[in-house]
């Protein structure tokens, strides 16, 4: 993480081209901001490993900062507002959060950097789409320690701080969750459940289901059943979904039931039609990935702009977008490209990795790739040769090394086979140990002949027994 310096009064904005520095006296803040292969430091003049080495800088207009301030704070608003948050608590967080605030002006101007160039000013929409996908990230990391993260930003030690300090915070988001799940259950004038309520049991939610998804979600249980639920679920119906698949669907993403239909979730998948996805595999995107459809366009087109840099075709795009929807959630700079940059180190072929085994590109370097890297490495095998595994075998560091890889490398080394077969054929870490490897060598033994690695898994049943009568007849003594 790199110290990046925020001035209050007009925000810095870089530029290519040689300009003077402001030397009037700014309050500057220090916030924590992580990039790739940017070192910034807090001094008149910022040093940057970008291109020649240094970087120049251009002061936003102090009206647009301010303007742009108040728009972030209002968008911040309206995102604790719908986690539950009242509206005074809302308000005195916003009060409480000049360096965060400050954090989402740099991150909206490093999102959009070609538009200040050209002296365009970013619209009230643009802003939102730029942000709500982050806040949504802080969101799903923090929970309901979000509004103390906010408070207390850029201080990464939250949780541990939160019980002791914020109680009435936490009591007061408690309080909206219980009244939420509390209406779940409510019965009406009728003596019935609510609606909407048994609309989604009618769908194949449980009650205790609804109630786990409007503790994640609050706002779940007042959307109302004609305006918001039924529409987005008759929807997904008539694109083939399965009734059975509504109650996953929504348990991944409940806040699609409060998303305009027409004016957001047909024009986004639309637009994502326009990149490549089948249109005619949509339930299968939305069952795998229902999120894709809550992403702005600009995360999209960020992403997809990645893959284009990387040399994956237009085609193939579409492609990966249908088979792993989920490379969208992935930030580009803090995954995709560092983990493009991992691979690229060990001699892969980025693109087609890309194309065969997206969801690779989702592992931490640390806490996955480098652990199976350093597992081959130790034992005999070169770099060379795990590059050349991982490009035949995508898949291959999806897999535990604990309750995959060790396992299989010990009865593997039990085999009759040199240590080259699994150069030629990683798939040999994706077939079951129980159910196909081990029963398989056990018949190859007993028959007294050796087939190839990849014979002795990939062969169904009957080409198996037909390869092993031809190789035993093959020592049978010629008459």
């Amino acid at each position: 993480m790199s110290g990046v310096s925020v001035i209050r009064s007009a925000l810095i904005f870089f530029m290519p081209n040689d300009c003077l520095i402001p030397t009037q006296s700014f309050v500057l803040y220090r916030v924590q901001v992580s990039f790739s292969r940017k070192l910034f430091s807090c001094r008149a003049k910022f040093d940057s490993e970008i291109d020649d080495g240094s970087v120049n800088l251009k002061v936003v207009s102090p009206a647009l900062l301010t303007a742009e301030k108040e728009e972030a704070k209002a968008v911040l608003t309206l995102f604790l507002k719908k986690q539950g948050l009242s509206n005074a608590i809302a308000a005195r967080t916003i009060n409480k959060s000049d360096l965060f605030i400050n954090h989402l002006l740099l991150r909206l101007h490093l999102i959009h950097k070609s538009r200040y160039l050209v002296g365009r000013e970013l619209t009230t929409l643009e802003i939102r789409d730029a942000l709500n996908p982050y806040l949504e990230s802080l969101f799903e990391e923090h929970g309901t320690h979000l509004v103390h993260a906010v408070e207390n930003f850029p201080n990464r030690s939250i949780k541990e701080k939160t019980t002791t300090t914020v109680p009435v915070l936490n009591s007061t988001i408690d309080t909206k969750k219980l009244r939420a799940v509390s209406r779940v259950s409510e019965l009406g004038p009728t003596g019935k459940l609510r609606p909407q309520i048994l609309y989604l049991m009618e769908h194949g939610l449980k009650l205790e289901q609804i109630k786990e998804i409007t503790r994640k979600f609050p706002a779940f249980a007042y959307y109302s059943l004609e305006g918001k639920i039924k529409p987005v679920i008759e929807f997904f119906l008539d694109l083939g979904v399965p009734k059975s698949d509504i109650p996953i669907i929504l348990n991944k993403r409940p806040q699609l039931c409060g998303i305009s239909l027409t004016e957001n979730l047909k024009p986004t998948m639309l637009f994502l039609e326009t990149l490549g996805v089948d249109k005619k595999q949509w339930a299968k995107v939305i069952y795998r990935f229902p999120a894709l459809l809550t992403y702005s366009k600009q995360k999209v087109e960020t992403t997809t702009g990645f893959l284009y840099e990387m040399g994956i075709s237009e085609e193939s795009v579409g492609k990966i977008l249908t088979r792993c929807p989920h490379i969208i959630s992935y930030s580009v700079e803090e995954k995709l490209r560092p983990t493009a940059e991992y691979f690229h180190s060990l001699g892969v072929d980025v693109a087609v990795l890309l194309y065969r085994s997206p969801q690779t590109f989702g592992l931490s370097i640390e806490g996955n790739l480098k652990p199976v890297t350093q597992f081959f490495l130790e034992r005999g095998y070169s770099m060379e040769d795990v590059g050349t595994m991982i490009s035949r075998y995508g898949a291959l560091y999806t897999f535990s090394l604990a309750e995959n890889i060790v396992p299989k490398w010990d009865f593997f080394l039990t085999m009759e086979y040199s240590k080259s077969e699994l150069i030629k054929f990683p798939q040999y870490f994706g077939y079951s140990l129980e159910g196909r490897i081990k029963p398989r060598y056990a018949i190859m033994k007993k028959s007294g002949v050796m087939l190839l690695l990849n014979q002795l898994l990939t062969l169904s049943d009957t080409d198996f027994d037909t390869a092993l009568k031809k190789k035993m007849n093959k020592l049978l003594p010629k008459n």
